[in-house]
């Protein structure tokens, strides 16, 4: 299996990533490459917060998507600075 910009094996399951984006909350849903829903939470709008949540799972990202708004070129930056795979859709 491959996908663009990552190197992952074939046995390696890929994860999606979705954050809506709110000034005190993000919800976050986790999708496998099935599309099968892994998780869905709340957690606070703090870089920190998110990243530990995505981090404790242990999956690999294909990609993450933020919504574009106020707060997302603050958590681009954060995130991307740990090396997930980010992007902002507007």
């Amino acid at each position: 299996m491959h996908f663009v910009g990552l190197d992952v094996s074939v046995d390696e399951m890929v994860h999606f990533v979705g954050l809506d984006v709110s000034v005190k909350e993000t919800s976050v849903c986790v999708v496998d490459d099935a599309g099968k829903v892994i998780l869905e939470q709340k957690v606070p709008t703090e870089p920190a917060d998110i990243i530990a949540l995505l981090s404790s799972l242990g999956a690999t990202y294909g990609r993450i998507g933020i919504e574009a708004g106020p707060l997302s070129q603050w958590l681009v930056n954060a995130l991307t600075a740990t090396e997930l795979p980010v992007i902002c859709i507007s």
